[in-house]
């Protein structure tokens, strides 16, 4: 069976990270991944089985790991994957696909707005270098586990593109 746990996955192995544009309900989100399971029991690069991993966090992102020790990811598979992804998405309305905004947390909201819009806000101090934000660019799974997905604007890219100043960096 290709399709394990995240904890059954090693630290070096691939992550994906997946935003969806808008939180999904929990029908959404049992349909999704019921779908994104039935995918992954089949992902193969070159027909050989990719042993990976699915998570679902906040109803709202979407990751996918693969054990590269067991079997690297080919171009070809991961762009079914991606297509498979976007399909999903059109389905339920949302895109996952799109990594331009920026997914922030106000108290137990997470909000999603255009880099334009957050520079808005960085410069109106709706928002600060202290405001959580999510990297959706990690591209390891000891990333992840290390709690880097979601922390402070000022430990990510976000910290240097919207709060250089205040940073002083």
């Amino acid at each position: 069976m290709p399709r394990v746990s995240f904890d059954e996955l090693p630290g070096h192995g691939q992550l994906w990270v997946f935003p969806a544009t808008s939180e999904l309900s929990d029908e959404q989100s049992a349909r999704f991944m019921e779908a994104v399971d039935g995918f992954l029991d089949v992902w193969a690069a070159h027909g050989v089985p990719l042993t990976s991993a699915r998570e679902l966090r906040d109803n709202r992102f979407v990751l996918i790991g693969v054990d590269l020790d067991a079997e690297a990811p080919s171009g070809c598979s991961i762009d079914a994957l991606v297509n498979q992804l976007k399909g999903l998405g059109s389905e339920l309305g949302v895109s996952l696909i799109d990594h331009s905004p920026v997914w922030f947390r106000d108290g137990d909201e997470i909000h999603s707005v255009g880099r334009s819009e957050f520079r808005r806000l960085a410069g109106e101090e709706s928002v600060a270098p202290d405001t959580t934000v999510f990297d959706t660019t990690l591209t390891r799974i000891a990333s992840l586990r290390a709690g880097l997905l979601e922390r402070p604007a000022s430990e990510t890219w976000h910290g240097r593109a919207f709060f250089r100043e205040k940073l002083g960096a």
